[in-house]
């Protein structure tokens, strides 16, 4: 059948189409068929883009690294209530980094090509703001290819940020109700929003504060998931900028720079006062306002956003009622009638919605393109002025590893910088300048004590560790090596089958009698308020102590003291092996013209120092043995593990102390020994003192000064700088800070922070050093005797030991050093006579 087509071009002459003969026409097939194979082909290509892009984008969440950044709530220039209150302007400047940053990532070059197109970008990058376990955390995710530049803007601009490279949150509640949406824009993205340079406050700490609310239990989560913006939508806005400008509305000009508008024209009538052309309307005030903020947004770095907010909670009105207060707070940016605003939108497809938010996903037809100061006003870093609750702000500072980090000695700890680690060494000839820890109860100093004493055992080193909890000592015999159990001597006093001797007149040369005297003397100075010990008693003391050291084959004992004013007999027997004659003196002239009463008097009054050791069992058993039971100058020659539990729980405070104090004493008087030694044959010995305050006497600064030459390297731990204060005499502490090589400074209190700021300065300031985390130390480490600017540092993590090893080590030792209680005893009652009637002290000093 023909069918016709008539076309009326004049009243009179119809003209007659001929439709068969123009479908026959082969050109017209061609083209027919061409469109035809041009709309399969994009047609395939679209449902291969399709697929292609939500295939890859789960990839590309697994290729990004998510980084946790924290910042101090307050830096070293502010501190302080007032200066902490900031002026508007301020909080602005504060802001305007942000906008720096992302200034910088709209300026990255947009992928383009074919690939980019069916596969997708992967040059987006999510910043988030995250509620969970009741803290406020702030989060970037980067491709990997791009983390280190990111991780290198952030802390150019944020000099004290820390960034962490973490597993991925999770806010999601088990068997609980998750809700989630997405924010758009009303308007066309080139009408602007209120940013925070319009805004009377920071934008960001009205989100904060919605997810503040958020408790544990609870998860919520703001989205924004960012890529530099093509300059497309750059030039189209400075079109509408220059359409406005010559009297176009906004809504005019937006249209006519469209697609549409620019064929067919933008179909808006114009709106002309009385008197004008609509090509020369004059603008409102608002509406040149508006030109303005469209031309300012062109002219600044663009980006492609998604804005997604989540919620998750036990029951679906919690969570809905979390979604709806934090998407509320975004009303803020809203710029009515000649600006832009956010709008909710539901996603379609609830589980594709969340799967693009775990992922991290960017899904064109949700976005839209923000200028750099938009997106600055939408998310930043807290501020130090921000008083929102439960953020999770920086603790303390962290500052690079030294450059020069030595490459062998023991391993102090693991500094984690910027995402690298790297171990920290300490050399041996360092650590013969000693090291210095301080920190609070539980902060971590034991377990480093710990770890670096294991790896001088494992060295083959000399080792002793002074350990007044016991605690030390016990974790250190249950990780020893076995080719080290035959080296170790276990000190301990609570052992009281089995005692071993500890003589402090024990002596191997003439110079070291003076030592000893000097440091028995001292010890009862620290042992008894000053005002107990005086003249008189210093010249008794020091003179019946070296009466009993002039036997060179076997001294006497503090035991012995009592029975040398009692016993004129045993004082001849001593008398007569005495070679100095200013100590024979004073028996043969000075005791001997002395009355029965004062000789009485001077009893009493040694006795009431000297006897309560004397009269305890466990410390007689001990110090009134003749013979050590081993020898500190052997042990730090054939570098034997020396381990001495101080435990005050079974060993009594004062006992402890004298014990230690004597210890280590003698461990200096056998350093100073080695002077017979050539320095190349000295052996490293490591001391090891916790709570060294209490074992050291004035005679630290000698130590500190003059050991080292003598390779006796301390590393000595405490609380509190007011334990190196008595009567207001700071001599020991003035000692210490002034000697020690290598400081390693836990948590610690405020004076002393006040105090130690000036040793770490300007690297970290007071509020770091009372805030640094438990386990992480900041470090002064002494490198080729230099001094490396401070840092801070993780300690290694304990290690779990075998105690039936432990058990069997302290067996072995004490039936090698211990002697039998019952004739230890019996040796003692005998030398001593302290069974005997003594003459009763003066009333005065029973009351002392």
């Amino acid at each position: 059948m023909l069918l016709q087509l008539t076309l009326d071009v004049t009243e009179s002459a119809p003209v007659v189409v001929d439709a068969g003969g123009f479908l026959n026409d082969p050109i017209i097939l061609a083209v027919v068929a061409g469109v035809a194979a041009l709309f399969g082909l994009g047609l395939f290509f679209a449902v291969l883009r399709a697929v292609l892009h939500g295939s890859f984008r789960a990839r590309h969440g697994f290729d990004m690294a998510v980084m946790l950044v924290t910042l101090p709530k307050e830096s070293a220039e502010k501190k302080g209530e007032q200066e902490r209150t900031k002026s508007l302007q301020e909080i602005q400047e504060d802001i305007s980094v942000a906008e720096t940053l992302f200034s910088t990532l709209g300026g990255l070059r947009a992928e383009r090509g074919l690939t980019a197109w069916l596969r997708g970008r992967k040059d987006h990058f999510a910043f988030e703001i995250v509620a969970r376990d009741g803290l406020v955390e702030f989060y970037v995710a980067t491709p990997k290819r791009y983390a280190q530049y990111l991780v290198q803007q952030i802390q150019t601009l944020h000099a004290n940020a820390q960034i962490e490279d973490v597993d991925d949150y999770n806010i999601f509640v088990p068997q609980g109700a998750t809700v989630g949406g997405f924010l758009k824009l009303k308007r066309h993205h080139l009408y602007p929003l209120k940013t925070y340079r319009q805004i009377e406050a920071d934008p960001v700490d009205a989100i904060t504060n919605a997810l503040s609310k958020v408790v544990k239990g609870e998860g919520a989560a703001v989205q924004f998931v960012v890529r530099s913006a093509r300059g497309e939508w750059r030039r189209k806005g400075v079109r509408v900028a220059n359409e406005m400008n010559r009297g176009k509305s906004a809504s005019e000009a937006v249209a006519s720079t469209s697609l549409m508008g620019s064929l067919f024209g933008s179909g808006a009538k114009k709106t002309a006062k009385p008197g004008e052309t609509p090509e020369h309307r004059t603008l409102s005030p608002l509406e040149q306002e508006m030109q303005k903020a469209v031309q300012e947004k062109s002219s600044k770095a663009g980006l492609d956003v998604i804005v997604r907010v989540v919620a998750s909670a036990k029951d679906p009105v919690r969570a809905q009622g979390i979604l709806a207060n934090i998407t509320d707070t975004f009303g803020q940016y809203n710029l009515y009638e000649y600006g832009n605003s956010f709008v909710k939108g539901a996603p379609g497809n609830r589980a594709a919605f969340l799967r693009d938010f775990i992922f991290r996903s960017f899904r064109e037809k949700h976005s839209f393109v923000l200028a750099a100061h938009e997106m600055a006003s939408l998310y930043h870093f807290p501020l130090p002025s921000t008083e929102t609750p439960n953020i999770r702000w920086l603790t303390a500072r962290k500052a690079p590893p030294p450059s020069n980090m030595p490459a062998e000695g023991i391993v102090l700890g693991a500094v984690n910088y910027r995402g690298e680690d790297t171990l920290v060494r300490i050399k041996k000839p360092d650590r013969r300048r000693h090291v210095y820890i301080i920190g609070k109860s539980g902060s971590g100093k034991s377990v480093l004590i710990e770890n670096m004493a294991l790896q001088d055992i494992a060295n083959g080193d000399g080792v002793c560790v002074v350990d007044p909890h016991g605690d030390l000592v016990e974790h250190i015999l249950e990780q020893m090596p076995e080719n080290r159990i035959d080296d170790v001597i276990v000190f301990d006093p609570s052992d009281l089958d089995r005692p071993i001797g500890l003589n402090m007149l024990e002596v191997e040369s003439e110079e070291q009698k003076d030592f000893a005297v000097q440091e028995m003397i001292a010890i009862f100075y620290k042992l008894f308020p000053p005002e107990m010990i005086g003249p008189m008693f210093e010249h008794n003391m020091r003179n019946v102590m070296l009466t009993l050291m002039a036997d060179a084959e076997e001294s006497g004992t503090i035991a012995e003291i009592p029975r040398m004013f009692s016993d004129a007999d045993f004082q001849k027997q001593w008398v007569a092996k005495v070679t100095d004659p200013v100590v024979r003196a004073f028996w043969e002239k000075e005791m001997a013209k002395t009355s029965d009463f004062h000789k009485s008097e001077m009893l009493g009054y040694l006795i009431s120092k000297v006897g309560r050791f004397v009269e305890n069992t466990m410390m007689r058993n001990i110090i009134g043995q003749r013979l050590s039971g081993f020898s500190i100058r052997e042990a730090m020659d054939k570098k034997k593990v020396l381990l001495v539990n101080l435990s005050k729980g079974k060993t009594g405070e004062v006992n402890a102390n004298l014990l230690g104090l004597i210890i280590v004493s003698k461990l200096q008087m056998a350093a100073l020994s080695r002077a017979d030694l050539p320095e190349d044959q000295r052996h490293d010995f490591y001391l090891y003192i916790d709570e060294f305050q209490n074992f050291i006497t004035d005679s630290i600064a000698t130590i500190l000064s003059e050991a080292r030459k003598y390779r006796l390297n301390l590393i000595i731990a405490h609380q509190y700088m007011g334990q190196l204060v008595q009567n207001n005499d700071t001599k020991i502490r003035d000692a210490v800070i002034g000697n020690v090589g290598t400081m390693m400074l836990f948590r610690i209190g405020i004076e002393d922070a006040e105090m130690l700021e000036k040793e770490f300065a300007p690297t970290f300031n007071a509020y770091d050093l009372i805030n640094v985390e438990q386990y992480t130390a900041y470090v002064k480490l002494l490198i080729d005797n230099t001094a490396s600017k401070p840092f801070n540092m993780g300690t290694l993590p304990p290690r779990k030991g075998n105690p039936e090893l432990a058990a069997a080590i302290k067996e072995l030792s004490r039936f090698k050093h211990g002697k039998d209680r019952a004739r230890v005893e019996a040796d003692i009652l005998e030398r001593t006579q302290l069974g005997a009637s003594a003459p009763t002290p003066p009333l005065r000093e029973r009351s002392v």
